[in-house]
């Protein structure tokens, strides 16, 4: 009888876990295809919106194209005359300075205020100054550099009012080759420090408190406490802020446009507003598409430093 019994238990079993297992394939299978879906808008927004471009450009730089007719091919040629454009280097330069000055200045001074609002605020007064930091980074470029350009305006802008007050001289903010430069890091600056702020405070809460009372009862000063504990414990948001900042900084912009359009001459002009200025002004796309190739490759080769460099002094838990 108990033979009979286990038999008939074993028969009951196999009988159950053959039925449940058609069910378990069709419900992985169902799975499968809800996680395909899922994936597939951003799948396809990358095919059509950045590889696709990004294919297309490297053809085009390979071309003579001036869209009214068919592209031609010319080999090298756009290329070999990247080396003898004077103008190019001119604003490579420009985008250099607009680049380091972003990732000093933004990074600097939004760990500044981070650690000033983290240590020094009451928590109502935080959450005040964080919106308030962090609003422009919300508005639209195009808008703050209007904003902007009405301040910086020499004869009737709040800014040389308040020079000429103080009796200094009134500042020619857009229209000299050097002020100019300053202006676009001004607004560049003043709109993404709120960004970067948020990041390093979100960081420095995460920050154990018993290291900081530790590191105080060995005697450790607030200089030391933040380079020796601070400062490790926040490096992967500082590496995050650089690296979003760098690529941001080289696609630099609108604030050029609205504010000085590039000039005085060239003084301002960045790699990006010469790209867009060789392909819709001048209509010739395929030497525009082998600028944009370099700007492609400068950012990809920056990255890619940035992420081997990271492990020298990037920590983690």
């Amino acid at each position: 009888m108990a033979d009979f019994i286990t038999r008939d238990q074993t028969s009951s079993h196999t009988f159950r876990a053959g039925r449940t297992r058609p069910a378990r394939k069709g419900l992985g299978r169902r799975d499968a295809i809800a996680g395909y879906l899922f994936v597939l808008p951003s799948v396809l927004g990358f095919l059509v919106f950045v590889l696709g471009p990004l294919l297309a450009a490297l053809w085009f730089s390979f071309t003579r194209y001036d869209v009214i007719s068919a592209p031609t091919f010319v080999g090298l040629d756009n290329y070999a005359r990247l080396l003898s454009d004077e103008r190019l280097r001119l604003v490579y330069f420009n985008t250099i300075i607009y680049v380091v000055a972003a990732v000093v200045l933004i990074n600097g001074l939004g760990l500044l205020f981070a650690v000033l609002i983290n240590v020094r605020m009451p928590r109502a007064l935080t959450y005040v100054f964080r919106s308030v930091y962090f609003f422009p980074s919300l508005v639209a470029l195009a808008y703050i550099s209007l904003i902007w350009q009405a301040l910086f305006q020499r004869d009737t802008g709040i800014i040389n009012y308040y020079l000429e007050v103080i009796g200094a001289d009134p500042v020619n903010w857009l229209n000299s080759s050097s002020q100019s430069r300053l202006s676009v890091i001004i607004v560049d600056v003043w709109r993404n420090v709120g960004f970067a702020m948020l990041i390093y405070v979100a960081a420095l809460q995460e920050v154990p408190r018993e290291l900081e009372e530790a590191a105080q009862i060995d005697g450790a000063g607030p200089f030391t406490q933040f380079r020796r504990i601070t400062v490790p414990m926040i490096s992967q948001a500082i590496f995050f802020n650089v690296t979003i900042t760098v690529i941001g900084a080289f696609q630099i912009y609108e604030s050029i446009i609205v504010l000085t359009k590039g000039g005085p001459g060239d003084a301002t002009r960045s790699i990006v507003m010469y790209i867009a200025e060789k392909a819709f002004a001048d209509f010739d796309l395929g030497y525009a598409s082998a600028i944009s190739m370099t700007l492609f490759a400068i950012i990809l080769l920056v990255t890619v430093l940035q992420f081997r460099i990271r492990r020298a002094w990037v920590h983690y838990e």
